[in-house]
């Protein structure tokens, strides 16, 4: 999918990007906290074991609970250890004032 569907993910790519240039620091640091907090906060376990079961009867495949429990284990993690390293990487680079506000909002 990913190479048949190339120059649409690039398309898509060049609107976030647009879109997340064009907003203010404080307005990029206030998406980055709550998107940490939905997806990888400590407050979202149960919003994960919804949203895979859900996905899980939508597919028609009987939800695993150890399956489930596994993911909302690793996935999390693995997801803020990318969004950590994308903020220190790359938007330390584009944006250093934006980090600033996010390390004092998060503070």
């Amino acid at each position: 999918m990913l190479i048949r569907c190339k120059r649409q993910i690039e398309v898509l790519k060049s609107f976030i990007d647009e879109i997340i240039y064009g907003l203010s620091d404080s307005a990029k640091a206030f998406i980055i906290i709550l998107f940490t907090d939905v997806f990888v906060g400590f407050h979202s376990s149960h919003g994960w074991e919804i949203l895979l079961e859900g996905i899980s009867k939508h597919l028609g495949i009987s939800p695993s609970r150890d399956f489930i429990f596994l993911f909302i284990a690793t996935f999390p993690v693995i997801l803020d250890t990318i969004f950590k390293y994308w903020i220190f990487r790359y938007l330390n680079r584009i944006s250093p004032s934006a980090v600033a506000t996010y390390r004092n909002m998060n503070e």
